[in-house]
C-alpha cells in the first residue's frame, strides 16, 4: 500500500482539490457588484413611485 494514504499527518486527507491562490485573477469584482445592486434598488423606487403616481 501507499505510505502516504497512511499517513495521519497528511495535509490532503479527503482528498479536496488544492485551494485556489489568492489574488486577483478570477477575484469577483465588489465595487461593480454594488453599483448594479444600487441601480436595480432605484429602479424598483422609480418603478414603485411611478405606479403609485400613476394610478391614484
Amino acid at each position: 500500500m501507499n505510505d502516504s494514504q497512511n499517513d495521519p499527518g497528511q495535509r490532503n486527507p479527503m482528498g479536496h482539490p488544492p485551494e485556489q491562490p489568492a489574488g486577483d485573477d478570477g477575484s469577483p469584482k465588489f465595487g461593480r457588484l454594488l453599483i448594479v445592486l444600487i441601480c436595480a434598488v432605484l429602479l424598483i423606487v422609480a418603478i414603485t413611485f411611478g405606479s403609485e403616481a400613476y394610478f391614484s
